[in-house]
């Protein structure tokens, strides 16, 4: 006969993964959540998508441009050249509106052309075209700093609304059982800590299910509208992004359920989870405001509820070395492992409890 200890530990993991399953199933049945998700996809797509065809267009000047001006403006990016006859030719398309300048050889002047334009000259031409001195730049910037920013909001938001959408939902779980009473039944069938813990199986398998979805938009995004370079330099933190939130996502989600079990009424979730949600909030502010300050996204990359964010955003910028997100995993990792024993132990001690909310010391000291 197999002892009651040993039938126990058996059964946890079947038990875990019963709870995962009830929690997973329950988020697919639910269609305001596959719409929501729907939206958010959709969303994605679409601002990858209008980033790229933007990022394109932004700065094309249209030029009429002679057979003697045409190598003025040979290989300049933000030009788009078309050549003509002369210069009747060139205005012609001015006044069409078809470009929106025309440079036209001109014998005044010491530059040998002129810019022909309806109202006012653009300003990127005029300046491409004038002299400047030689320029020495000591610390040149490693990324556009607009690419910089879309790429710390993308991070900061994504981790903000996955984290925050199935934190709740662990915490909405947890108080609408003990509501409903079917705590009582669920713990007098499996251990308190197999609950919690497939609790926070379920949901992280659908917040990290939800993570590779966007990423898989991004990707094919960037690669609809062009953007291969980018994709090259996002790809290895897009990947470090997931194995952060997934462990990241972990310490919250215990966090969330035992806040959750120490009150027994929806309405004052808020007032236990709160602290937790600014920790949410916090890595979204911080990467967007600081996301050019290299001090604050080293001090992020290493903080528990902000590495998910601040190391993938050092990666991607070319600020950490090849060890420091090994040394951040293992600071993520004692701190999940911390998080956990502490949201065990006041989430069996505050799972039964009902009617006032149960204090943090007494939920600890039980």
């Amino acid at each position: 006969m197999i002892p009651t200890t040993a039938r126990v530990a058996a059964s946890t993991p079947s038990a875990i993964w019963l709870v995962a399953e009830r929690e997973i199933g329950a988020k697919l049945r639910s269609k305001a959540f596959l719409i929501g998700t729907g939206i958010l996809l959709a969303l994605a797509l679409a601002g990858v998508l209008f980033g790229g065809f933007a990022g394109k267009s932004a700065g094309q000047t249209a030029v009429a441009v002679t057979a003697e001006t045409a190598e003025v403006v040979q290989g300049v990016d933000l030009i788009d050249p078309t050549e003509v006859a002369d210069r009747a030719a060139a205005e012609e398309l001015v006044r069409s509106g078809d470009v929106e300048a025309a440079l036209v050889p001109s014998d005044d002047g010491p530059f040998g052309y002129t810019i022909l334009a309806l109202e006012e000259a653009p300003r990127t031409l005029a300046m491409m075209l004038s002299q400047s001195p030689e320029v020495e730049i000591l610390e040149p910037q490693t990324t556009d700093p607009m690419i910089r920013y879309f790429i710390a909001l993308g991070f900061g938001l994504v981790f903000l609304i996955a984290a925050s959408t199935f934190g709740g939902t662990i915490a909405q779980s947890v108080v609408e059982e003990k509501q409903t009473r079917v705590v009582e039944l669920l713990i007098s069938a499996i251990p308190t800590r197999a609950l919690l813990a497939g609790k926070i199986v379920g949901n992280t398998v659908l917040a990290m299910g939800q993570i590779v979805l966007l990423a898989a938009i991004a990707v094919v995004g960037l690669i609809v509208t062009g953007q291969n370079e980018l994709l090259a330099g996002i790809g290895g933190p897009v990947v470090w992004f997931a194995v952060f939130f997934g462990l990241g996502f972990v310490l919250l989600a215990a966090l969330f359920a035992a806040a959750a079990a120490m009150v027994s009424r929806q309405e004052d979730i808020g007032a236990t989870t709160m602290p937790i949600t600014m920790l949410v909030m916090a890595p979204y502010m911080l990467v967007i405001f600081f996301n050019d300050n290299p001090l604050v996204l080293t001090i992020m990359s290493y903080v528990p509820f902000s590495a998910p964010v601040g190391m993938p955003m050092r990666l991607f910028v070319g600020e950490a070395q090849w060890w420091e997100p090994l040394v951040s995993i293992v600071v993520l990792l004692l701190s999940c492992v911390a998080a956990i024993l502490v949201a065990a132990k006041i989430y069996e001690n505050s799972l039964l409890r009902m009617g006032a909310r149960v204090k943090l010391r007494e939920a600890l000291r039980g």
